[in-house]
């Protein structure tokens, strides 16, 4: 019982760090976008070393070298991890979060269409509706505000193919995770020396409360990332498709309440299209899980 217990607790909690991150991001307002996303991945390298040495992880790097189509998958990674970093980081400096809560309410969907895509998934009807309605909801925002939603799009489609990604690379996520950040490491590194020996670092004239929001930004992203890995073995994936939505929504509440961003009709109409679409996906993974349930019931019932 504790082990089918703690995978769906793991998953939840994950969800529930990332959903509050904004929260941290406020208690160093005069934070530089850039600057704050190289020094999360310096010091993201040493934590994920710790990590790897303190649960005893086997998996060397060497292997992973001599692996090329997983060295190639972590690499790219890397560079996509970075680019979803990077959106997620200028959103919530810039008085963005309902834009970050977009982005990964429309990543499931994101999802299902890069499956259908590239590894010839074939959509439910009830998946066909989600979609459509994103689209929907999506354009309806274009269609008033002559714009598209591009920080939430970027968001919601770049974690999408990180997961794609993911799906080609064999080894473990620490390890994956370790040699993505050992591949952007060098860069990070030579932008926050750039910048700060250029005079041009926040940290300069910084107080110690900012100074030490930049070092501790690396394990407020890590920290749920490993929960999450975790929770992926001790669970089905239908349980972690159903709590993923915890993040959005709690980043939902904190734009509207306490950020008081503005929160127009136009986009509650397009969020409804997109909740709606979800409810849809949601309703139908519980349904599946139920009935495979039931399935695996009476094929171990005893027979009489």
């Amino acid at each position: 019982m504790p082990q089918l217990f703690s995978g769906p607790v793991l998953a939840a909690l994950a969800f529930v760090l990332w959903g509050i991150t904004p929260l941290f991001y406020r208690l160093i307002p005069g934070a530089d976008a850039i600057e704050l996303l190289a020094q999360r991945l310096v010091w993201s390298l040493p934590l994920l070393l710790l990590a790897r040495l303190l649960i005893k992880n086997r998996t060397s790097f060497r292997e992973v070298w001599q692996d090329k189509k997983s060295l190639f998958g972590c690499l790219l990674g890397g560079i996509v991890m970075c680019i979803s970093w990077t959106a997620f980081t200028y959103a919530i400096t810039h008085d963005q979060v309902l834009a970050a809560s977009l982005g990964y309410f429309i990543n499931p969907l994101c999802s299902i269409a890069l499956g259908v895509i590239f590894l010839s998934d074939k959509l439910s009807r009830f998946q066909q509706l989600a979609v459509v309605l994103a689209i929907v909801g999506v354009g309806y925002q274009v269609w008033h505000y002559g714009e598209l939603p591009w920080l939430a799009i970027l968001m919601g489609v770049a974690f999408a193919v990180y997961g794609l990604i993911r799906k080609q690379v064999r080894y473990d996520s620490l390890t994956a995770l370790s040699v993505e950040t050992l591949f952007l490491f060098p860069f990070a590194l030579a932008c926050a020396l750039w910048l700060l020996f250029s005079g041009n670092s926040v940290l300069l004239d910084a107080d110690n409360i900012t100074r030490a929001g930049y070092i501790l930004s690396a394990p407020v992203t890590l920290v749920p990332l490993l929960l999450f890995a975790l929770a992926v073995k001790r669970t089905s994936l239908t349980v972690v498709g159903l709590v993923q939505y915890i993040e959005p929504s709690l980043q939902f509440i904190l734009a509207v309440l306490i950020f008081d961003e503005p929160f127009d009709v136009v986009k509650g109409v397009s969020f409804s299209f997109i909740w709606a679409g979800l409810i849809f996906c949601v309703a139908e993974m519980i349904f599946s899980h139920w009935k495979y349930k039931g399935v695996l019931r009476e094929k171990h019932q005893p027979r009489g």
